[in-house]
């Protein structure tokens, strides 16, 4: 049997993109802050999202059948705190930033690296989370950007953009 705390130990050290999961609809309004979000195909254009079940966004997410997945830029590391914030209302976590929408009505943050608007497909239970399937439907992408990781318990930043390495070399 594998040692649970030496399990997480070693994931904080898989590298991943920090994203907010955000979904809207008849079920209301949610959204948090993951990093377990990855393209599944490009035949049809589908990815997945885990979120822990006891998470509120989880069950709204459900209802109403719908998400985004806002891949966020480096500066926006106090987006993803702010949607990590236990306690807060989806108002609330929503306050710190600009949101639009395309197609699902799920809320789409201005200055994120990309956007995947969806639509749940399925869902499955594994241990403490849901995988949600998700047919995407629109994307909107911001080239030049550099990205967020969530490495070592930390955030970090990654890649350099057009501009930075214009500004590097000059």
């Amino acid at each position: 049997m594998i040692d649970r705390s030496q399990y997480r130990d070693a994931m904080a050290d898989l590298a991943a993109a920090v994203s907010i999961v955000t979904s809207n609809g008849a079920a209301g309004l949610a959204g948090c802050t993951v990093t377990a979000a990855c393209s599944v195909t490009d035949e049809p254009p589908t990815l997945l999202v885990c979120i822990n079940r006891s998470s509120a966004t989880n069950e709204i997410i459900r209802k109403n059948g719908n998400l985004c997945v806002n891949v966020l830029s480096a500066d926006q590391r106090d987006v993803a705190m702010q949607f990590a914030t236990k306690g807060l209302s989806a108002r609330d976590r929503l306050a710190c930033a600009k949101w639009g929408a395309l197609e699902t009505g799920a809320p789409v943050l201005d200055g994120a690296l990309c956007a995947f608007d969806c639509q749940v497909d399925s869902a499955s239970e594994v241990g403490t989370h849901t995988v949600f399937y998700c047919g995407v439907t629109a994307v909107r992408y911001e080239a030049g950007c550099d990205g967020l990781i969530y490495f070592g318990r930390d955030f970090h930043r990654v890649g350099v953009s057009a501009a930075r390495l214009a500004e590097i070399r000059a």
